[in-house]
């Protein structure tokens, strides 16, 4: 029997309790006589990576079925992304028409595709065999669960060819198809337009030729396509219009899982904006956690905010610069709710997709507890300074591996990505744009869920004060566009030491070690494609990032000019504020910035 004995309070979180008054009452310390302590691998007080990781155990292949532009790239990217970023569960795409372009070459003509073209059919035959190939070689390794087969797969004759492939490989894998089905003119148009016509098929192509190309070649698809029965026996889910799902035999906890997810997603354009609460009272004095409210330059910021809400996020896209529905998510910790304290929420009729005409209230405020802030247990409310002195030993493990590491009574990131995981699926299904007013550890990993960033980067992504984060996410990708509204020389403070400890955050560099491109370079802390915009005009960064397990910069590190809000507007009633401020500015910033990098959990 363990002999337990009362002594001194001597080990660091047993020392003290804080009441809710936050008054401190000493407790005793009870030493346990435990020889042989359970263990995990990660470390003492870390979280275990496999408990929130993968528990699945069986393989699956999934395989994609549709014609041209219906989407079936972005679900099958989207699917993976998710098993991988939320479940820890390796994924990986398999897309033929990337394989056919590495053996035909890019810019095929529409008759290539024709049933009748032979030696097409040969080439593109010779593209799936190469792409089965890959596909059976890395579902052989070890660890591997997921593996997606992207194809138009338009007969059944081809299905019964893939599947036959797969029983005879000897992997024991399950095996499910994910049908799109697309025949709404206006979503065509719209993912032609958007989508295809930027894809190396048709890059640098006249527009309205590559259209005309494109619809032909989907019209040889057509011509022979097969859609997916129940009588062929195989488990599917098919998709049609992204509104109704049709789930045929599905058993298993990833192809339940899979079958959740696709039906919280749709293939229609959308933005997310991200931006922290504003400058909160224990910003000011560089304490992490807590419930404060705002400063005066956080009140500042929130006024801000709220004609950038009306006047971009309200009517982007609109060309009689009508407003349109938008959502409106925080934390339900003060500081996030005073940040959208200015934001107006009238109502308004809106006819939706279906027909129905309802009433619609702008930017309604919805408090979401899963959106707080990384809880920082014994150490919340405490400085980083204090953490190192009074916790050594909790803040030398949290240097070491910040993912892992989990606050005494506190959270780590893994938990925090656990609780995320109903955000980023309420993310995948909203069409409406959605304002996220959080928290930098919160925005951290949401923004490198979208971005594409392994999980074991978010913890060091830099989520500035003061700036809001477009993200439009696409087939291909998400396109991040950042706006500065208020900028450091504004704020009422020149530096108040509230950065994070420099060891723990990587920075950018020029090679490419990391996905993103991300080192351990504490010169800068700036993010990709971030790039210094003049105070008189303003310019927005802008950046267009993959969402495969290798991110690329796609579009070089050229910012787009960015268009819309004007200084006058912004800062109309706001006496505080001179004429002529930098509304919009690149997001650039840097490790001995404390201001705009304002500590988080």
């Amino acid at each position: 029997m363990s002999n337990l004995t009362s002594t001194p309070a001597t080990s660091a979180w047993g020392e003290h309790s804080t009441g809710v008054d936050g008054s401190v009452a000493h407790q005793a310390h009870f030493e346990i006589d435990n020889p042989m302590p359970h263990k995990i691998p990660e470390g003492e007080n870390a979280t275990p990576l496999e408990v929130i990781g993968s528990t699945a155990t069986d393989k699956l292949v999934i395989i994609m079925v549709g014609l041209p532009a219906t989407g079936k790239t972005h679900i099958a990217k989207r699917i993976c992304r998710f098993l991988s970023f939320f479940h820890d569960i390796p994924s990986q795409i398999f897309n033929v028409g990337d394989y056919r372009r590495q053996l035909c070459g890019a810019q095929m003509p529409a008759e290539f595709y024709h049933p009748s073209n032979e030696q097409g059919a040969q080439a593109r035959q010779m593209a799936c065999n190469a792409a089965l190939d890959d596909l059976l070689t890395y579902m052989r390794q070890e660890g591997v669960r997921v593996a997606a087969f992207d194809a138009t797969n338009s007969t059944r004759e081809r299905r019964q060819s893939v599947v036959k492939r797969l029983r005879d490989s000897g992997i024991g894998c399950k095996r499910m198809f994910v049908e799109s089905i697309c025949d709404s003119t206006e979503l065509l148009e719209e993912n032609i337009r958007k989508v295809k016509l930027s894809t190396p098929d048709y890059r640098d192509m006249d527009p309205e030729e590559a259209i005309s190309d494109f619809k032909s070649r989907r019209e040889n698809y057509m011509s022979v396509y097969e859609t997916v029965e129940e009588s062929d026996g195989h488990p599917f889910v098919k998709i049609i219009n992204s509104r109704q799902f049709h789930v045929s035999n599905i058993r298993g906890y990833l192809p339940l899982k899979v079958v959740h997810f696709v039906m919280n997603l749709h293939t229609l354009p959308r933005t997310f904006y991200l931006t922290r609460h504003g400058q909160s009272e224990y910003n000011t004095l560089g304490k992490i956690g807590g419930d404060s409210g705002l400063s005066n330059a956080g009140k500042e910021y929130a006024r801000r905010l709220a004609v950038f809400a009306q006047e971009h996020i309200a009517k982007l896209g609109d060309p009689n610069g009508e407003a349109r529905p938008a959502r409106l998510w925080t934390s339900t910790l003060r500081r996030t709710k005073e940040t959208a304290q200015f934001i107006p929420h009238p109502t308004m009729e809106w006819e939706w997709d279906n027909g129905d005409v309802h009433p619609w209230v702008q930017f309604r405020p919805m408090s979401r507890r899963n959106l707080d802030e990384l809880y920082a247990g014994i150490c919340d409310g405490m400085t980083y300074k204090e953490i190192e002195e009074i916790y050594p030993d909790e803040f030398a493990r949290r240097q070491n591996d910040k993912l892992a590491y989990r606050y005494p009574r506190g959270e780590s990131y893994m938990d925090v990505t656990l609780r995320l995981e109903p955000v980023a699926q309420e993310m995948e299904r909203t069409r409406e744009p959605v304002l996220i007013i959080g928290h930098q550890g919160i925005l951290r990993i949401l923004y490198a869920y979208f971005m594409g960033l392994d999980r074991k980067e978010a913890p060091y992504v830099s989520i500035p004060l003061n700036n809001v984060i477009q993200l439009t996410p696409h087939a291909y990708g998400c396109h991040e566009e950042r706006f500065c509204l208020m900028s450091k020389n504004e704020m009422l403070i020149a530096s108040d030491g509230q950065d994070e400890p420099i060891t723990s955050m990587p920075q950018k560099t020029t090679g490419g070690d990391g996905v993103g491109g991300f080192g351990m370079d504490n010169n800068n802390n700036n993010t990709t494609n971030a790039a210094s915009a003049s105070t008189d005009g303003g310019t927005a960064t802008s950046s267009d990032k993959s969402n495969s397990t290798s991110t690329n910069t796609t579009n070089g590190g050229g910012g787009g000019v960015a268009k819309g809000i004007s200084s006058s507007s912004l800062t109309a009633g706001m006496g505080s504020i001179p004429p002529g401020s930098p509304i919009r500015l690149a997001a650039t910033y840097d490790s001995a910035d404390p201001v705009m990098n304002a500590p988080s959990c």
